[in-house]
């Protein structure tokens, strides 16, 4: 069956017999990457994080040191997904340079999704580029079937604007959250077209969270009161910036509850010129095991972590 999407792409699906070739046309050039991933949960629910448009298209990179995809809006936010190669069952990759392309981030995710089975872990392969510059994805864990799937890809219309974030001062100014609280939070400060001020001060150490409209609405975070509400603080200088309460909250609207429930801490920075950077953890374990990271510490196994970071630009001043 096939799909088109206004974000740029199309995606072709089939189930095929074990006794059907398993390249699916590829020619005779060799592919500039061929990674598996043995389980594609983790994967989907690391870019579902940042799917915050039923339409939206995403720029995805291809390094030796695993993927990256980009995703932006209006100029004022941008959120990438690493997937490293640890990642991966295996990565192997042979492109030079870093090949760029564009696809729809729903389709990407709405793909994988038909790997998935709840109980169950079957291997993808991930190949670039196809015959026709397509990205080609195919279930290579089942003795009976195989499930082929193929994305069209597109040249990327722009590149990602220049976020370049800077440490405000020789501080940083940042704060560790349960990524629970802090969706729950983002939540309660919705007013419609409104901005929301985010204001840090150092003595006592606490974090305001301040929405304004038919009336204001204060969620206070403080260190010294609730150490296992708010993980970790730093700051030297009291700051205070607005955002835009649309962009706020596309940085936890669309994480995954079931990465909600492992209630790992979301970290929340802003930088030279207040350019905020949210930052959440989402394990890629393999199904069945409880291996994890969170900025708080604590048993972990880094390499099976999908970092996510979101940037938020502030509002001009009047």
């Amino acid at each position: 069956a096939g799909e088109q999407n206004p974000a740029g792409g199309e995606a072709w699906v089939r189930a095929t017999g074990m006794s059907s070739s398993t390249t699916s046309g590829q020619g005779d050039d060799a592919p500039g990457l061929v990674c598996v991933v043995d389980c594609v949960h983790g994967m989907v629910d690391a870019l579902s994080c940042v799917r915050w448009n039923k339409h939206q298209g995403a720029v995805v990179e291809l390094s030796e040191h695993g993927i990256v995809v980009t995703v932006e809006e209006s100029g004022c936010l941008q959120a990438k997904v690493y997937l490293k190669t640890e990642l991966f069952a295996e990565y192997d990759y042979g492109a030079e340079g870093r090949p760029r392309f564009g696809l729809s981030l729903g389709l990407l995710v709405d793909c994988l999704n038909m790997f998935t089975v709840p109980g169950f872990a079957s291997p993808v392969e991930i190949r670039y580029p196809g015959p026709d510059m397509q990205l080609l994805l195919r279930s290579v864990g089942s003795p009976d079937a195989c499930i082929h799937a193929e994305i069209r890809t597109r040249i990327p219309d722009t590149v990602a604007w220049d976020y370049h974030f800077e440490h405000a001062g020789n501080t940083p100014v940042t704060f560790t959250v349960k990524s629970a609280i802090l969706k729950e939070s983002i939540d309660d400060l919705e007013w419609p077209g409104s901005s929301i001020q985010i204001h840090f001060h150092p003595d006592p150490p606490s974090v305001i969270f301040k929405g304004e409209g038919h009336g204001d609405l204060e969620i206070e975070f403080s260190y010294y009161a609730n150490t296992d509400l708010l993980i970790a603080f730093q700051c030297d200088q009291e700051l205070s910036y607005r955002y835009k309460y649309k962009f706020l909250r596309a940085t936890t609207s669309n994480v995954p509850s079931s990465v909600l429930k492992e209630n790992r801490g979301s970290k929340v920075t802003i930088g030279r010129g207040g350019m905020l950077k949210i930052q959440h953890l989402v394990s890629v374990a393999r199904l069945g095991t409880q291996s994890y990271h969170n900025f708080a510490g604590g048993a972990q196994q880094p390499s099976r972590i999908a970092f996510i970071e979101f940037f938020v630009k502030p509002e001009e001043e009047d």
